[in-house]
């Protein structure tokens, strides 16, 4: 058998274990995943990965590239490098831009920029705005986006029209998305239950950063665990499938494992930041640069249980940059910063590192991290595993390599990161986007425009 690149010498892993295997590739497809060693193959190009775990790149369905309107924080290339260095072979766009992806033309203006400059495959999620999601359905995307939410004293980062609080409007967008067959990603919260504790931090003059942190984490997690069991009962009524982003309470937890048993086609997941920012002494040492929010201990070995035992379907890096000017002003006053973490380029590492920790599986890292979300997002025929007609989409991993991040190593546009000084043990050497190298040996080899539009099945 003749191939243009043979991976020889590495441990290739799938959700079903680890196994010496070589894999072989043509063009930008995988041709076949065969034994060590086996004969009659001819390969234009090697590489040795002796040593090494051979992963399928992550598919990461929740990445905030800010382009167009807020590239002074990222961009679609920027973000896209930032991917590649993290063994993120796939990203789905977020609607919250300048114009928010509201939409058919937004959408496909959005669309025709990531053709033009980014490195690594994509899709993005648009609002699902009535009157406009079956031509949205119609240009490949694999879902629909909205926020439960309107922000207090700032416009971003829920800029108008994206955030939808009225649960009769919120029903119209179920029933539109239900018909398009497509899934309803929707970030859960309770905007009245929100703005009562708010208010009552703010007749204080208490802005601060613990303030915030409470307000969000009110009532043990009220605010999206209300919200949460209104989505799942939307979903039921209306058949639309449901992925419900920022899974963080035990509450939220046990809906979904119920939500599941009863037949409800819900997903949720898990981002970067709770699993690995959202203790209390991290929120008060970083204040604004590890707000998102604080996940009090129980709830985060709560969605630990969750991802371990297959609950909670995947997990997903949130990767939301801002600079540095526009989180310092959290410090006096939180509810004027930009809330948000970078994490596109650590999120798979640091999953590896709490492998080396027992946390989870390697196996069970590859289903939340690959083949998880292009199963749930119908890309499971191309992304998501390395396997035989699927794309080469490959990361080779040092396992043991014990290393620590720094923000000079960052390559997303804001150059800080909140894990600066984080020790980590397994770090990305390689990264392959359908079988191009696109990042090796701590350099971006690839080039705007490389990334194709990933769409679902």
């Amino acid at each position: 058998m003749k191939v243009d690149v043979a991976i020889t010498g590495g441990r290739v892993f799938s959700a079903n274990g680890g196994k010496d295997l070589d894999v072989l590739i043509s063009g930008e497809k995988i041709t076949a995943v065969v034994e060590p060693n086996s004969e009659g193959i001819e390969a234009t190009k090697t590489i040795d990965a002796t040593g090494l775990w051979v992963l399928p790149g992550m598919v990461d369905p929740h990445v905030h590239t800010r382009e167009p309107g807020h590239t002074h924080k990222e961009d679609i290339w920027t973000c896209s490098q930032a991917s590649a260095a993290g063994g993120v072979t796939t990203i789905f766009g977020m609607p919250n831009l300048k114009p928010a992806t509201l939409t058919h033309k937004d959408l496909v203006d959005v669309l025709e920029l990531y053709a033009e400059k980014c490195l690594v495959d994509y899709n993005h999620n648009p609002v699902p705005t009535l009157g406009e999601t079956d031509a949205m359905a119609e240009t490949g995307i694999a879902a629909y986006k909205v926020y439960q939410v309107i922000d207090t004293g700032r416009d971003y980062p829920h800029p108008s029209g994206t955030g939808i609080t009225g649960s009769g409007h919120l029903l119209q967008m179920f029933e539109a998305v239900s018909t398009t067959g497509k899934r309803f990603m929707v970030h859960p919260h309770n905007q009245g239950v929100c703005d009562r504790v708010e208010q009552s931090f703010h007749n204080r003059g208490d802005r601060s950063v613990e303030a915030y942190a409470k307000t969000l984490a009110t009532h043990d997690g009220l605010i999206w665990d209300l919200a949460t069991a209104e989505l799942i009962r939307m979903s039921e009524a209306t058949n639309c499938p449901l992925h419900l982003v920022h899974v963080q309470t035990s509450r939220g937890v046990e809906m979904i494992r119920q939500a599941k048993e009863r037949g409800i086609d819900v997903t949720g997941e898990v981002n970067h930041w709770a699993l690995f920012l959202g203790s209390w002494d991290i929120v008060t040492k970083l204040g604004p640069y590890a707000l998102s929010y604080w996940v009090p201990d129980h709830h985060r070995e709560a969605i630990v249980k969750g991802l371990q035992d297959g609950i909670i379907d995947m997990v997903n890096s949130d990767h939301a940059p801002h600079t540095r000017e526009e989180k310092e002003i959290g410090w006096t006053d939180m509810w004027a910063c930009h809330t948000g973490t970078p994490g596109i380029q650590f999120q798979y590492p640091l999953m590896i590192d709490a492998v080396h920790r027992g946390e989870f599986t390697m196996e069970r890292t590859i289903d939340l991290c690959c083949e998880a979300p292009a199963r749930v997002f119908k890309l499971d025929s191309k992304k998501g595993s390395i396997s035989a007609d699927h794309d080469a989409d490959i990361v080779l991993v040092d396992p043991n390599k014990e290393w620590t991040i720094t923000d000079d190593i960052v390559l997303s546009k804001i150059g800080w990161t909140p894990y600066n000084g984080r020790k980590c043990r397994g770090q990305v050497l390689r990264t392959l986007v359908r079988g191009t190298d696109v990042y090796l040996d701590g350099k971006i080899v690839g080039t705007p425009g490389h990334g194709k539009h990933a769409t679902p099945d």
